[in-house]
């Protein structure tokens, strides 16, 4: 008789009637909700943080370098000596004061420019205050040297290279960032599912071994059906969770913006004041059309059905190990001996994702890793919304199934007699061993 679907339903049960799940379904994202918020409001108010330079340049010619931002203003002092604009800086209770010494060689300052304050600046401050000075020192000797400045300016070309596949199809350079976050987003939650809830399944198949339940549910069903009905109930419950998880973070991060009035953008950019300069000099609207364009570019439909199987397939993949790796011991410390050959392939695959993927999705290097099964999950998920043939990503797949069947044929070995060994630390050679019995 088939005991996997009442199997499934007892894990799935078991797990999210537990208080300890109901508990941390509902209090995580609450508690990153509110870490989020706290961090978003400590850095709004930091970027709104008003701050006064004064400015004592002995040279006379650094002065117009420093024009007033929203949150930063200059104070030039003309006729004044370094101890009386210290005093002054001191009495109107200033950021800070910078100091540009008269020197023989006016145009050589390494050595005369120096930034006096309280408290520590930050490195955008004193970045800031360098690209000014490097920036009015360079327009200087271009005109010492007979230079007209402004047909310099005037000369300045921004190129733009329309990219089109032969087909016709128009692509950016926005269009690799888009995909690279979509396929990395894809892939890291693929990474941090196995790990959560393959240690949920190791768990939970090593408290019932070391309470003796596991020998009563034995007695009347397979090991295997036992091992599938553990893996696919505490997936069930893990992809409940997760559900929850993003319906209550969404309404949390709508009422915290809503009530509060907090700009959870602004954890996004820690140094606004850069970021403005920096979108007020560019062609913001076109970046916006190429961010549009680049989305509709994206293969929706096949990044959503690739997702679904290869994020099934890979999990159930690793899921199986893990339910081993519960079954050979008989407590969560043994099981670190084992953990490092799966977490590595993991690890090798987002890293391989990260900076292989990018710069030639199409490359041998990640080619080959994308039909790996224990990479594949992850680095195949990157590639696809640069554009692979069908045919790839179902050998891929095909790989994968076969390479769970097998997995599972082979935890079962080991689920099987493990699940009954009790006060033994088993070792790789013992692992090799159960696998002919």
């Amino acid at each position: 008789m088939n005991h996997l679907p009442l199997i499934i339903k007892r894990e799935y049960l078991n797990k999210v009637r537990n208080r300890s799940f109901v508990v941390m379904t509902f209090l995580s994202p609450i508690i990153m909700i509110a870490l989020v918020a706290v961090v978003a409001y400590l850095s709004q108010i930091n970027n709104d943080k008003k701050r006064s330079i004064t400015i004592l340049d002995e040279t006379g010619i650094l002065a117009e370098a420093f024009e007033n931002t929203e949150h930063t203003t200059y104070t030039i002092l003309t006729d004044s000596n370094y101890a009386d604009a210290k005093a002054l800086v001191k009495a109107q209770e200033d950021f800070g004061l910078l100091y540009i010494k008269k020197s023989t060689d006016t145009l050589n300052l390494v050595e005369t420019v120096n930034f006096y304050s309280d408290e520590s600046p930050s490195v955008s401050i004193i970045s800031n205050l360098e690209r000014r000075i490097e920036k009015r020192i360079s327009d200087i000797k271009l005109q010492n040297d007979g230079v007209n400045i402004e047909q310099i300016r005037a000369s300045k070309t921004t190129i733009n290279i329309a990219q089109e596949t032969f087909d016709g199809e128009k692509t950016s350079k926005i269009d690799s960032y888009l995909k690279l976050a979509f396929g990395g987003a894809a892939g890291y939650l693929l990474f941090m599912f196995i790990i959560i809830y393959g240690n949920m399944i190791m768990r939970s198949v090593i408290e019932e071994k070391t309470s003796r339940i596991i020998e009563v549910i034995i007695s009347s069903v397979k090991p295997i059906q036992l091992m599938m009905g553990k893996i696919i109930g505490t997936s069930l419950a893990g992809i409940t969770q997760f559900l929850i998880w993003l319906i209550l973070g969404g309404v949390l991060l709508f009422v915290v913006s809503a009530i509060f009035g907090i700009d959870l953008t602004q954890i996004q950019s820690p140094q606004q004041e850069m970021i403005n300069q920096a979108m007020a000099t560019s062609d913001a609207q076109n970046i916006a059309q190429d961010l549009i364009a680049g989305f509709v570019n994206l293969p929706i439909l096949n990044l959503c059905v690739a997702f679904l199987f290869f994020f099934i397939g890979g999990y159930l993949l690793y899921s199986s190990f893990y339910a081993a790796i519960g079954a050979a011991v008989d407590n969560e410390t043994d099981t670190q001996q084992f953990m490092m050959p799966i977490i590595m392939p993991l690890i090798l695959a987002v890293y391989v994702g990260v900076f292989t993927v990018i710069e030639d999705p199409h490359g041998t290097i990640s080619t080959i890793f994308s039909f790996i099964p224990l990479t594949s999950p992850v680095v195949m998920l990157m590639r696809i919304p640069f554009g692979v043939p069908i045919w790839q990503q179902l050998l891929s797949l095909a790989i994968l199934v076969f390479t769970f069947i097998f997995t599972v044929w082979f935890a079962a070995k080991i689920y099987r007699v493990g699940i009954l060994m009790y006060g033994k630390k088993p070792s790789y050679k013992e692992l090799f061993k159960w696998l002919r019995y």
